[in-house]
């Protein structure tokens, strides 16, 4: 299955009222299963949840712990970077060559690495023993 397709398709069904920035995300677990998921916002903003977080939620809840690529589309000029906070979660979930590729509806895109886009990140080999 094309990601870039898959996260097209459910950028469709974003709830985004307020901002009118529909984004969708489709990642390969290691299994190969597909899980998608896209932005819903809130009328309080912090509140929403971005697509990337949706996508790793509906893995999760599939019964699966990591994923090797993902893809996020979202209408914009430029391919679009996840935030911060989903940086850290795709971090956590993915696997250690998994890719991220990010994508315009015009057909731009960029594929990195996850590491690449989060430097230095904060990671459990950092807690010690706890």
């Amino acid at each position: 299955m094309d990601l870039i397709k898959a996260a097209d398709e459910v950028r469709k069904n974003a709830y985004a009222p307020y901002s009118g920035f529909r984004v969708g995300a489709a990642l390969r677990a290691a299994s190969g299963r597909v899980h998608s998921g896209c932005n819903v916002e809130n009328i309080a903003y912090p509140e929403g949840t971005c697509a990337e977080a949706g996508a790793i939620a509906a893995m999760i809840a599939a019964g699966e712990t990591s994923f090797v690529e993902i893809a996020v589309i979202a209408d914009g000029p430029e391919p679009v970077a996840p935030c911060g906070g989903c940086r850290q979660k795709l971090l956590e979930f993915a696997d250690p060559a998994a890719t991220v590729t990010m994508a315009t509806v015009a057909g731009k895109s960029l594929t990195m690495r996850v590491a690449e886009l989060l430097p230095g990140a904060f990671d459990s080999s950092q807690m010690g023993d706890a």
